[in-house]
């Protein structure tokens, strides 16, 4: 892909303010940026490729430019900490958390984000954690700013409460770190779900 259209990504899906920083990050580090279908599991993730020796960085296509912004920092932060420690390090541990404050400190700035986002990222940021998802203050402020705002998120179903996903009824039992246990009412069998996904409520 050509460096326009790289930049042209960067510019559909970012702040304004905030795509010369992003762009140059990537001409920097010259790592392969992608932008995906929807995950229910996550919103980017980083891979490094040893038989090329290569890093590939991805962010899903649906999340609105804020926090388009807060994941694309969040992985890059993770390229920065392997070029760094190798494997020698934990994923979210204290290496990774002083990569992603020193990159995201240049976009703290009321011009990039709106200051219902700004303040809850502020205390975010000093001490992160391993997805935007677990700080609640964060989450509810970033999906506040989300086009589509139907529905629920399986982390707002109180635990015994039975909800539709993907056209079946399940029971959220309980939450396991980032997915709740639920159980298909059909059969009963147990499914770990991203607390993340999009759900109904399923009404008798």
């Amino acid at each position: 892909m050509s460096e326009a259209k790289h930049r042209r990504l960067f510019e559909n899906h970012l702040p304004e303010k905030a795509v010369d920083y992003c762009y140059s990050l990537w001409s920097e580090l010259g790592f392969n940026f992608r932008i995906t279908r929807k995950r229910q599991s996550k919103y980017g993730d980083y891979r490094y490729d040893p038989a090329t020796e290569s890093h590939t960085i991805s962010v899903n296509h649906d999340l609105n430019p804020y926090a388009f912004l807060v994941t694309y920092i969040h992985e890059v932060a993770h390229l920065f900490t392997f070029e760094k420690h190798k494997r020698s390090v934990s994923p979210h541990g204290e290496e990774w958390k002083l990569q992603f404050k020193k990159l995201m400190l240049p976009m703290l700035r009321e011009d990039i984000f709106p200051m219902d986002v700004l303040g809850p990222l502020a205390r975010h940021m000093k001490n992160p954690k391993a997805t935007s998802t677990s700080d609640k203050a964060l989450f509810v402020a970033l999906r506040n700013h989300d086009e589509n705002k139907s529905g629920l998120l399986l982390k707002e179903v109180e635990a015994g409460s039975k909800f539709l996903f993907n056209k079946k009824v399940y029971r959220k039992l309980e939450v396991r770190r980032t997915r709740s246990l639920c159980e298909l009412t059909s059969n009963q069998k147990k499914y770990l779900i991203s607390e993340t996904a999009p759900v109904q409520v399923f009404k008798n």
